[in-house]
């Protein structure tokens, strides 16, 4: 407790408590980190409006929940000519979501597939809502 004093003062205590308090201290700091994972949503060429729309929700909510999403183009087949629309796709999809995802990987091809990844833009606090409330002015004498 006190090496420098004279004479030097130390503390007895019980290394098995001393052991499970660390622990449990470790046990509460695991439990507040969050893993974020990965979510792929699979488009295809030909995927329509209306599908791609829906899709697109999926994409939104999982980035606002904060978990990173891969979203593939799969080439069935002869599409695979056709890799052109599958970036457009992707492109598109990088475009409607600038306002909650970064791109974290540009257009890829592996395979029959071609992918993108986006990750969550982090959410900066409210510069409005860290301000004080101002105090209401007082009407002025007449």
């Amino acid at each position: 407790m006190a090496p420098n004093a004279d004479p030097p003062v130390c503390k007895i205590m019980d290394f098995g408590k001393y052991k499970y308090e660390q622990q449990k201290k470790q046990q509460s700091a695991r439990k507040k980190q969050t893993q974020v994972q990965i979510k792929e949503i699979k488009f295809r060429p030909k995927t329509d409006e209306h599908d791609y729309q829906t899709k697109l929700r999926h994409i939104r909510r999982f980035l606002e929940e904060g978990d990173r999403c891969k979203a593939t183009i799969f080439f069935r087949g002869r599409e695979i000519v056709h890799k052109d629309r599958g970036e457009i796709v992707l492109t598109r999809v990088a475009q409607d979501t600038a306002d909650l995802a970064k791109v974290e990987q540009e257009a890829r091809a592996e395979g029959r597939t071609l992918f993108i990844m986006l990750a969550p833009i982090p959410k900066k606090p409210d510069a409005k809502a860290d301000a004080r409330p101002e105090a209401p002015e007082a009407p002025a004498a007449e």
